[in-house]
């Protein structure tokens, strides 16, 4: 009986070299037959292939940066170890069926051996490529010699459990990463769905999605500018800090180009499209999907080198075992590599921890993001949209001739009543907060351009930038002042709003930066973690100087030109700092690409949402420090996956030396690791759970 065994044995390995042999001669000889060109190489490729590479072409916001790259050795590593989800099913199917009859007893169980040696053909496939071409001694060898050992020392229960347990822990891998998949695809947003368009003076809405180049569409304040595009007529005041970083707003004029993202805070334009939908930032958000990381680790690379490298000592020791006592013995002590169960634990943890992060609105574009932000030493934050918000506060008000500075502001927020952005909501939040009553204004004339005009009554209204105000040729009586108050104000980095009342400068005033209100807790939270807090600004020192002081941030860094914030950052990891950089513009794009994590936040330029590693999706700075408790939770998550791999593998060894442990004592063991590893990745989201988040593990 033992012959026959060995026969379907050296068969199943015969076929699976055989196979592996007919493959490698395929891929040579399409190598040899297809000439390098781009041509030829892109017809060679899969639709599913074409289409990834199609998506991977850089945005123009990125060209610069975001080449294609090769798979790295680590990425080959994990995709030599990856089975696909059909295949998956088809092989727990036909295990599922060799356990059943195995379970009948003789004669049926012999029945099994086949079935059990065509589903492990991955195994024998891998194994044969490792020893043949790779001349290397990969984890998929033991794992081969373990299944033939089992089936010829008569295990064939232990030999089907111990497979279903693989292909089970496998698809639990698969699952997992596809319902993360779905939650990235769900957590994003929803992109504009209708524009207005302007034809033959007339105005009608379609979907974002018929946008066309050459179209013209309508847009005003408080209007997110979704394409990119050049103004032919109107003129506004653009709020591009997403995009450039700049502080102040940007006056637009016909000619002038828009960028996608970008905010109208006053004003109304005609712009016409210079490039189709899918080259906006929806198309480059589709983008950041297409190219999220598909959920690997270096925790999973690490488990498979370690498994690969402790091959070659587990079959030496089994040798040693065949010689000194016994064949059974021998198969039982190479079972008990169990390393290679944090193949599937190890992933799964992470996957639930990106999970975890995703119901808490932080978006983990690679999950070793995580697993480096523990090391973490040093936080940089770009100022201008990430320590302040976008909408300003009113701080001065300047009285030039005889209004008092209540009625200065009640004038202007008549004037900017109904609209809707920054400045406008600025305005209007100081009238409310000190209780002034608005002037109720029921015809209203606007003309909008840098600012508006207002009429009613007998009073016109003026509210805007001073070349608004010089471009309606309003009155100024106290140059010097005027003078006084924008070289301070420029020193500063204010803002300033002019408003005049029928043509004649009544006041000015200052529109400060707000700080972020969670701003001044996280510093407080990031320094309890013996974190440092820098700085950098493109401002002046002294805006710069005072929000650091007001934040308790002992280092900044002002004047600081976009491609210098790189330079700083590599200066920084020169004197051992391990940096985290937090940015949200195009020109912060390198600086998070130099960064050692770098994070961004929803709303941000798409090239920084692109480049940065992680998102905080609700815009605001609030889950950083639930950012840093989930990667020291990870880290030492993720430590003890590998204790569930490598305590029962001592005992297992220690065992068979000791105890004479036979197969299925190293066959429970090697179950009892596999549950661990599973039971532990899943820990962190059961415990959050029971903390009324609603959490569900993703199993």
């Amino acid at each position: 009986m033992i012959h026959i065994h060995a026969l379907v044995i050296l068969g199943g390995l015969a076929y699976a070299g055989l196979k592996s042999l007919k493959e490698m001669n395929s891929k040579s000889s399409v190598s040899e037959l297809s000439p390098k060109t781009e041509d030829h190489e892109q017809i060679l490729l899969s639709d599913k292939e074409i289409k990834t590479k199609r998506v991977s072409e850089p945005s123009p916001e990125t060209e610069d940066h975001e080449q294609p790259e090769p798979d790295s050795p680590s990425q080959s590593l994990i995709k030599r170890d990856r089975i696909t989800k059909s295949e998956i099913n088809h092989y727990l199917a036909i295990g599922s069926t060799a356990l059943g009859v195995s379970l009948l007893g003789f004669p049926f169980r012999f029945l099994c051996v086949p079935m059990l040696m065509y589903v492990a053909q991955p195994l024998f496939k891998d194994a044969f490529n490792s020893v043949m071409r790779d001349r290397e001694i990969r984890a998929s060898v033991v794992d081969s010699v373990v299944t033939v050992g089992t089936l010829a020392t008569h295990y064939y229960v232990a030999a089907s459990l111990s497979t279903l347990a693989f292909f089970l822990g496998h698809k639990l891998l698969l699952k997992t990463e596809d319902s993360s998949k779905k939650e990235l695809a769900n957590i994003f947003g929803q992109q504009p769905q209708s524009v207005w368009c302007l034809k033959d003076d007339v105005e009608f809405e379609i979907s974002f999605k018929e946008l066309q180049p050459e179209d013209l569409i309508v847009l005003q304040a408080g209007d997110m500018i979704p394409i990119d595009g050049t103004i032919v007529k109107g003129m506004a005041s653009v709020d591009q800090h997403i995009l450039t970083g700049e502080a102040q707003p940007v006056e637009k004029e016909p000619g002038d180009i828009i960028l996608a993202s970008t905010l109208i805070i006053s004003g109304k334009i005609v712009a016409r499209v210079d490039h189709a939908a899918n080259k906006t930032t929806a198309a480059q958000i589709a983008q950041i999907l297409q190219n999220t990381s598909d959920f690997k680790s270096s925790v999973e690379v690490k488990a498979l080198q370690l498994s690969d490298n402790l091959a070659g000592p587990t079959l030496a020791l089994g040798a040693g075992i065949l010689i000194a006592m016994n064949p059974v013995s021998a198969i039982a002590i190479i079972n008990c590599n169990y390393m290679i169960n944090t193949r599937i634990a190890s992933p799964l943890g992470v996957l639930n921890f990106l999970r975890l992060g995703s119901e808490r609105g932080i978006l983990v574009k690679d999950g070793r993001c995580l697993e480096l932000l523990h090391k973490v030493d040093t936080v940089v934050f770009d100022k201008t949209g990430t320590l302040t918000m976008e909408e300003p506060h009113i701080g001065q008000i300047h009285s030039i001739n005889s209004l008092t500075k209540d009625e200065i502001i009640q004038y202007a927020a008549a004037a900017e009543k109904k609209q809707t952005h920054p400045i406008a909501r600025a305005i209007l939040r100081y009238a409310k907060t000190h209780q002034l009553i608005v002037p109720a204004i029921e015809d209203i004339q606007y003309e909008i351009g840098y600012g508006i005009k207002v009429s009613y009554d007998d009073i016109t209204i003026h509210v805007g930038s001073k070349r608004f105000i010089q471009n309606e040729l309003i009155s100024i009586s106290n140059e010097l002042t005027i003078t006084e108050i924008e070289t301070n104000a420029e020193e500063h980095g204010y803002a300033l709003v002019y408003i005049a009342l029928n043509h004649e400068l009544e006041g000015v005033l200052e529109l400060h930066v707000s700080i972020r209100p969670e701003a001044e807790h996280l510093i407080q939270t990031l320094t309890s973690r013996g974190i440092e807090a820098y700085i950098i600004s493109g401002d002046h020192e002294s805006p710069t100087k005072k929000l650091a002081q007001e934040l308790g941030i002992k280092h900044y860094f002002s004047k600081v030109l976009p491609q210098d914030k790189a330079r700083i950052i590599k200066e920084l990891q020169a004197h051992g700092k391990f940096i985290c950089f937090v940015g949200d513009g195009i020109n912060d794009t390198v600086a998070l690409k130099t960064a050692n994590v770098s994070i961004s936040i929803q709303g941000a330029s798409t090239a920084a949402t692109n480049t940065a590693g992680i998102i905080l999706m609700d815009g605001t700075l609030n889950r950083m420090p639930d950012l840093f408790d989930l990667a020291t939770e990870m880290d030492k998550n993720m430590k003890n996956s590998f204790l569930t791999a490598l305590v029962p593998g001592a005992i297992g060894v220690t065992g068979v030396l000791v105890f004479h442990f036979k197969i299925y004592a190293t066959i429970i063991l090697y179950m009892f690791s596999l549950g661990a590893g599973v039971i532990n990745s899943m820990l962190p989201v059961v415990r959050h759970s029971k903390n009324n988040e609603s959490l569900n593990p993703l199993v």
